[in-house]
């Protein structure tokens, strides 16, 4: 029989790019402690040193004791813990540049359900783990190849303020009106400040700290979410609606009639906005995101160039400081600012600011901006369930069907496969540029399925109607969580 001081660890918990259990079913505290330890070594084989790690922790009731025992692993090493206590993602990201610290480590579950924790982490400043990182980063663990070391505690006292601070440099000159909605997640003790001090009126909607999400966890894509803050930006008549993620890396937005505005098409606002002052730059897009970029005219006139690449807000990190790209937009909403916009990293609340600095520039309402977009018909972001251990061979065997169908000149709704994609699943292109993507979730068991049409809505609902018959021949994939 397992004793309370054996290691529980499922492995499965090791993503692409971050960490997530069930606590305690699919991790316990002495597996905490061992991935404390193993991530401790890792950060010593990178840097060589004895390294200082920023730590902090989201509000979930077990977050404190699950954060507790990573250090005690990270001390256990030979690492330097500087505890920021109560954070967002991105201010331990920033805790990172501030603090001149080696490495971080944020316990969250981001938005999963209550009973899920998690680690984000990274080494090098402004990335979070890669794939690679993180198959090193469980090999060590599982196999228990721990650095032995003494390491230290310090509590960092207000650096909450030190954060916020750093975002309110530079006020808006409209006196916008906009709904701050956090879930009761951490956001709530950070967003709808940092917006009351760049110039906004602020309205609150759950700002409160609630780690029982009474309502619906936080998170921008929860259709749920989304109808709460549309309520309120119509009933309080407010310029725009912000929805926070659990940690504060991702926002959605509402615009002024209440509608919301996938954050794939906010992306592309905010770079139309920037590209004149900043011609010749590079934007980096995820795969699920809309094929508008490509064409987009400002982008275009201003010599700005936009690259498509792998989902996931590593990934896209990644991307934008490889290629120093000035912005990357990822559609379920994490936004990324490169110097001198940000440090790279996702921040929801700096890309709220990024809007509010878009409609401060422009004197018209959001729903008119985007309403100057061209016109395209698109799913929200669909997730039919598939096992953890199968999704990834699924897809593999779907990329391989959609080539075959491009080979033999197979129509879908009339229109040829122009263009196959394959740098995360499978994104295929008809001829008149309508699109469909299949991938393996990165954090849960489920695929992912988006499509779009500059056509018709019917054309968006035929690709994904096609797309529903292949998934549906392999007999490993069920229920998705919303359909169009």
């Amino acid at each position: 029989m397992p004793t309370l001081k054996d290691a529980h660890i499922n492995p499965l918990g090791f993503r692409e790019y971050d960490a997530r259990w069930l606590y305690p079913k699919d991790i316990n505290k002495e597996g905490i402690k061992n991935v404390g330890q193993g991530l401790g070594s890792q950060i010593i084989l990178k840097t060589n040193k004895s390294p200082r790690v920023i730590v902090g922790h989201d509000y979930r009731s077990y977050s404190e004791e699950v954060k507790k025992k990573l250090m005690e692993g990270l001390i256990d090493t030979g690492c330097n813990i500087e505890d920021i206590g109560l954070a967002l993602s991105p201010t331990v990201y920033f805790a990172q540049f501030n603090l001149g610290a080696d490495a971080v480590a944020m316990v969250t579950a981001s938005h999963n359900e209550n009973g899920w924790t998690g680690i984000k982490m990274g080494i090098e400043k402004g990335l979070t783990h890669s794939p690679a990182e993180m198959n090193e980063l469980k090999k060590i663990v599982l196999e228990k190849k721990f650095i032995k070391g003494k390491g230290s505690y310090k509590e960092i006292k207000g650096f909450k303020d030190i954060y916020i601070n750093n975002l309110i440099k530079g006020k808006i000159k409209k006196k916008l009106k906009v709904v701050v909605a956090c879930g009761n997640g951490t956001a709530g003790i950070f967003a709808p400040k940092v917006l009351k001090e760049i110039g906004c009126e602020i309205v609150e909607l759950d700002c409160n700290l609630n780690y029982n999400f009474p309502k619906y966890n936080p998170n921008p894509e929860d259709l749920r979410m989304l109808h709460d803050i549309s309520e309120s930006v119509r009933k309080n008549n407010a310029d725009v609606g912000f929805g926070f993620d659990g940690d504060g890396d991702r926002v959605g937005i509402i615009d002024n009639n209440g509608k919301e505005i996938y954050s794939d098409k906010v992306g592309l606002l905010i770079a139309r906005n920037l590209a004149p002052n900043y011609k010749n730059k590079k934007f980096i897009v995820d795969v699920k995101s809309t094929a508008l970029f490509a064409k987009d005219k400002i982008l275009l006139e201003n010599n700005c160039e936009t690259i498509y690449w792998k989902t996931g807000h590593s990934h896209i990190k990644r991307k934008v400081n490889e290629v120093k790209a000035l912005a990357g937009f990822e559609k379920s909403g994490h936004f990324f600012f490169n110097q001198p916009l940000g440090y790279g990293y996702d921040d929801g609340i700096n890309s709220a600011i990024q809007v509010c600095r878009l409609l401060d520039n422009q004197n018209k309402k959001i729903s008119e901006i985007i309403n100057e977009l061209p016109k395209t018909y698109q799913t929200p972001t669909m997730a039919p369930f598939c096992k953890d251990e199968e999704k990834y061979k699924v897809v593999e065997s779907l990329v391989k069907e959609v080539q075959n169908l491009k080979a033999s000149n197979t129509k879908i709704d009339d229109q040829k496969i122009a263009d196959i994609l394959t740098v995360n699943g499978v994104r295929f292109s008809l001829e008149d540029g309508s699109w469909g993507l299949i991938r393996a979730s990165s954090n849960k068991p489920s695929l992912v399925v988006v499509t779009e049409s500059p056509t018709s809505d019917k054309r968006k609902k035929k690709i994904f109607e096609f797309i529903d018959r292949m998934l549906q021949k392999t007999g490993k994939v069920g229920d998705y969580d919303q359909k169009i």
